[in-house]
């Protein structure tokens, strides 16, 4: 009995500590979740009869939007987009720069330095740094330097569209990676490697063998927070092509704004920003799940 009291009285106290963080995510975090969830549901416009009246419909924006090819375009691209930014690019080059760092090489701390600067440039004004070396024709950064070369210039956010904001988002993203991957490194004990050696392991097995399993929970925490807030990139991409040409660099946050925004459609726009919610959330657990790993 005494130690139920005690227990209880702990866990009141935990709650205690917590509730300053529970509060504003409560505010600013799950009410907009859940009135975003109760948008989806009306007609709600910025104009029109269903700006002033708005009505409930039920899931009729559900199936609107599952009926949409533009939406399930908007799906793919974003696919396309955490794969290749998020999991391929930043993954690979951001644990190539933890590994360099590691090796006491000369100029370094100026390569980490310049590998974490594009975290100080906000999304938007990273979009228009690199509207200035890709876009605007032969007068693009890019193309002045391919026709100093006797190259011809290409107008690459027309010609690559979905490629080249790809490649910005790696860009501003390898600093977190490498961040991350640097603290996963760091933890695999030396000994280790030095027992590894004097069996005979070339650096192939012991990458394979020793580096990747200890480096599992480090990894698929990356993993979990590049995804995730890759998927709900907005301000890099629609500066740069605003979802076009031809919706090929619409992602799914995008769609959400042209359908809210430029559409008028706040009800429908709400209804894509919770399947958005959704596939994030399966993203999330599949990926706390997979932290439990056996190394």
């Amino acid at each position: 009995m005494v130690l139920d009291a005690f227990q209880k009285r702990r866990e009141r106290q935990m709650l205690t500590l917590l509730l300053p963080a529970l509060i504003p995510l409560a505010i600013l975090t799950i009410y907009p979740a859940l009135y975003a969830v109760y948008l989806s549901m009306t007609n709600e416009a910025l104009t029109g009869v269903a700006a002033a009246k708005p009505r409930f419909v039920g899931a009729a924006n559900y199936f609107r939007l599952f009926s949409d090819g533009r939406f399930w375009n908007s799906l793919f691209v974003t696919f396309v987009f955490v794969v290749g930014s998020a999991i391929i690019g930043q993954f690979v080059l951001g644990f190539i720069s933890a590994v360099a760092l590691r090796r006491k090489v000369y100029g370094s701390s100026v390569f980490g330095a310049a590998i974490l600067l594009p975290n100080a440039a906000p999304e938007v004004v990273a979009g228009f740094m690199w509207i200035s070396m890709l876009a605007g024709g032969d007068h693009a950064t890019l193309s002045k330097i391919m026709i100093a070369l006797g190259l011809p210039w290409v107008d690459w956010l027309n010609t690559f569209p979905l490629f080249m904001v790809t490649m910005v988002n790696t860009w501003r993203g390898i600093g977190t990676a490498m961040i991350l991957l640097t603290a996963g490194l760091s933890a695999v004990p030396s000994e280790v490697y030095e027992a590894a050696r004097m069996d005979g392991a070339n650096p192939r097995q012991m990458f394979l063998r020793i580096t990747l399993p200890l480096m599992a929970p480090t990894i698929f925490l990356y993993m979990l927070i590049s995804t995730v807030s890759t998927i709900s990139v907005f301000g890099m991409v629609y500066a740069l092509t605003r979802g076009g040409p031809g919706n090929r660099t619409e992602v799914i946050s995008v769609y959400i704004y042209n359908q809210s925004f430029t559409a008028f459609q706040l009800g429908y726009g709400a209804a894509g920003a919770v399947v958005a919610l959704l596939v994030s959330l399966v993203l999330g657990i599949t990926y706390v799940r997979s932290l439990k790993v056996n190394v």
